[in-house]
């Protein structure tokens, strides 16, 4: 029997370097970003470093929603390739307009002879693209569309915890996104809060820790906290311009949890550097066990 022809279509937020995207079926969408001398594509003519700098120099750079003929033109190229079914995994509606976006084109995409189905990842960053990435492995293994959309997609969305810390709100508060985050006074008192994303989507405080050497040590807490008893799990880290940081987080959570499927690593995109600045240090967990249904 051949197999489904299954793509997966994501937006830049997914933090999903060439690198991790390899050969598989994975498209993505980049977020624009508006500056003082132009509007870039994210991930194609603007990165994180180019956010922070221009953070440094006193500029607020804005983000918009994906161009809609860029969307329409991306999904046009799946069907060329060969794909009769896609699968789009975008992020959190709580804090941006592109999973509702691309929903609204799912009866151009059927009546165009494909299906689509859309998927708020309730996330962001690597904890967006960890669900892409496994959605990736289950469609390789042979899992079908029915399971994948039904079942395993929504579980495994529901079982993505990323958590991040930002060593300044203001530019969450200056950008309107500072969601459930309580607005600490944190850096007179060198308070690093730790965020993650709430049940809605929305960006939410989970700790709050002194000083940046602690930080490390209260994402493995968090990490630890939600691995348990789980037997099955990927883990994820990532950063914006902490590559150190990053790598020396890694070797302590290979060391604690050896027992990961996979370990995807990321440096987080320019769209949420806008929101959240320099500096970021992320860690988190997709859990593969939990097998309980949908309601």
């Amino acid at each position: 029997m051949n197999p489904q022809k299954i793509a997966v279509l994501t937006d830049s937020c997914a933090d999903l370097s060439p690198a991790l995207i390899g050969s598989a079926p994975v498209y993505v969408v980049p977020l624009k970003i508006i500056c003082p001398d132009g509007e870039f594509d994210d991930g194609v003519s603007i990165f994180s470093g180019d956010i922070y700098a221009r953070q440094a120099a006193g500029q607020l750079p804005k983000t918009s929603l994906p161009d809609g003929a860029a969307i329409e033109a991306v999904l046009r190229r799946i069907h060329a390739d060969g794909y009769e079914k896609v699968i789009a995994i975008l992020l959190s509606s709580g804090l941006s307009g592109t999973y509702n976006m691309v929903r609204v084109l799912i009866p151009a995409v059927t009546e165009a002879g494909m299906e689509l189905k859309v998927f708020d990842s309730l996330s962001g960053a690597l904890g967006e693209g960890s669900l892409v990435l496994q959605t990736v492995l289950d469609i390789q293994s042979g899992m079908s569309w029915e399971e994948l959309t039904e079942r395993r997609i929504p579980t495994l969305i529901r079982n993505t915890f990323p958590f991040f810390s930002v060593d300044t709100l203001e530019y969450l508060m200056k950008g309107g996104r500072i969601g459930k985050i309580s607005a600490l006074a944190g850096t007179m008192l060198n308070i690093k809060p730790l965020i993650t994303f709430s049940e809605d989507g929305q960006l939410q405080s989970i700790a709050k820790v002194r000083g940046r050497k602690a930080v490390a040590d209260k994402l493995l807490s968090l990490v630890r906290e939600k691995i348990g008893d789980h037997k099955r799990y990927n883990l994820i880290v990532a950063n914006g311009g902490a590559p150190e940081e990053m790598a020396e987080l890694r070797a302590r959570m290979e060391q604690e949890f050896p027992h990961y499927e996979h370990f995807w690593e990321g440096e987080m995109d320019a769209t949420l550097s806008v929101y959240i600045g320099p500096g970021p240090l992320g860690a988190g967990v997709i859990l593969l066990d939990d097998e309980t249904p949908c309601l």
